[in-house]
């Protein structure tokens, strides 16, 4: 039983908040519909094919960038930034009214509600993170792992989805078999080549199968359907994947995949405020995943990957403006989004292969792909080249040199044009 005092105070905070709930919600009204009348200039539901361009202007990159690189972090659109600014405005506007008042507690839980329907999961089964490093970190520390048991991932996962492993291992015994992926293989590789390598790596130890959705150095898309399945008739209890490059770039269900763990970054293809996460977590993980940290609504958030979430002073204007990243992103018809990305790659593709100075180095397949694409640049060191395009021409992208590779990695959205590219090899190979 809780000792008297803290009763008291549960009870006065609880009047407090049900107090200042509907002022705050009366004054996020209308900075929802400026929001709306906001995207309602930009005309995104009918948008497709080269007309996606038109949206260069709705960002705020400076006039002389061309940037490639939304695979490592994304382009807030103008009228999500000014949605933010203005949840910031009202929350400076009386502070412990915007912390502590409780009238956020309800939109917040909207917004996980519109996460939810976009993933096509409950809402019971996402949690707010920082990024999806943090997703990792909490599975290492807390999913049920010992001595004998096996985390394995390939040479294709980011760090932040595969550090953690290594760092938690000897503390608490179990090991992790990183593999390598025969990334100069990738281009022709079929489902079942990919099938084949894990099915080669995973044994009867095998307890957590790690996997990139698309990683981040050649663009694979996992068949996580397939793996999955592969992994429970070997024994596999978890299966976790590192969703952080295709929520936002692809239309995504998480019904019937099969998988444990779904984990993204919104600052990148969703085009959200930095600093904020989404984690999928199944009902059955959340009983025997133990929380990083804990905090006053662990006994409240039971039975919830709410009991994962840092709850604590948090930004919440951060999470009502995902909220609005996720508006802006339904506003595009998925397929029109997938079938701009698809032509961007193509094109990508096509001018790789025909330069005499660059080799295409991801997969032929675009059911295999997406937009993060790997180009090696013969006879040029890439990082030195990646300085130079930037100070001289304004291109911003990413350089690999690992794993055998040169590569510039590019990942266009869907205002960027074919002529961006073109420029892009005219000059890589001058």
């Amino acid at each position: 039983m809780q000792p008297p005092e803290t009763n008291r105070r549960h009870f006065l905070k609880t009047v407090a908040a049900g107090a200042a709930a509907a002022p705050v919600l009366s004054l996020l009204l209308p900075l929802r519909e400026a929001f709306g009348r906001d995207l309602d200039g930009l005309g995104l539901p009918g948008m497709k094919g080269e007309a996606f361009q038109q949206l260069r202007g709705g960002y705020m990159l400076d006039s002389g960038v061309t940037y490639l690189n939304h695979a490592s972090i994304g382009t807030m659109p103008k009228a999500v930034f000014e949605a933010r600014a203005r949840y910031l405005a009202l929350c400076e506007s009386n502070p412990w009214l915007y912390m502590w008042g409780g009238g956020w507690e309800e939109p917040r839980e909207a917004v996980r509600a519109q996460a939810a329907r976009s993933l096509r999961c409950d809402p019971g089964e996402l949690t707010f993170t920082h990024n999806t490093t943090e997703a990792f970190n909490l599975l290492a520390h807390g999913l049920p792992l010992g001595r004998g048991d096996e985390v394995v991932f390939s040479s294709l996962n980011h760090d932040g989805a595969s550090v953690a492993w290594n760092h938690m291992a000897g503390e608490r015994g179990f090991s992790v078999n990183r593999f390598q992926f025969p990334v100069l293989d990738a281009p022709n590789m079929s489902q079942a080549d990919v099938l084949n390598v894990y099915d080669a790596q995973i044994t009867a130890r095998t307890r957590v199968l790690v996997l990139p959705h698309i990683d981040n150095m050649i663009g694979l898309r996992h068949p996580l359907r397939e793996l999955a399945a592969l992994a429970r008739t070997k024994g596999v209890e978890f299966v976790a994947v590192d969703a952080a490059q295709t929520v936002g770039m692809l239309d995504i269900d998480l019904r019937g995949l099969d998988i444990d763990v779904f984990a993204t970054s919104p600052h990148k293809w969703l085009q959200a405020p930095k600093g904020l996460g989404l984690m999928y977590v199944s009902a059955s993980v959340q009983e025997r995943l133990r929380p990083m940290w804990v905090t006053w609504g662990q006994n409240r958030w039971s039975g919830t990957a709410r009991i994962f979430e840092d709850y604590g002073t948090r930004n919440l204007a951060e999470a009502l403006t995902l909220g609005d990243a996720l508006e802006f992103q339904s506003r595009i018809d998925p397929q029109q989004r997938e079938a701009r990305l698809r032509r961007l790659w193509d094109f990508t593709r096509t001018m790789a292969m025909e330069n005499a100075g660059t080799e295409w180095r991801s997969t032929n397949s675009w059911e295999l792909g997406g937009s993060l694409v790997a180009v090696e640049i013969r006879d040029k060191n890439v990082a030195e080249l990646a300085g130079s395009m930037f100070q001289n021409h304004g291109f911003v992208f990413r350089a690999f040199r690992s794993q055998g590779l040169n590569t510039a990695r590019l990942s266009p959205n869907v205002f960027n044009t074919e002529e961006e590219i073109a420029r892009f090899f005219e000059i890589a190979t001058a």
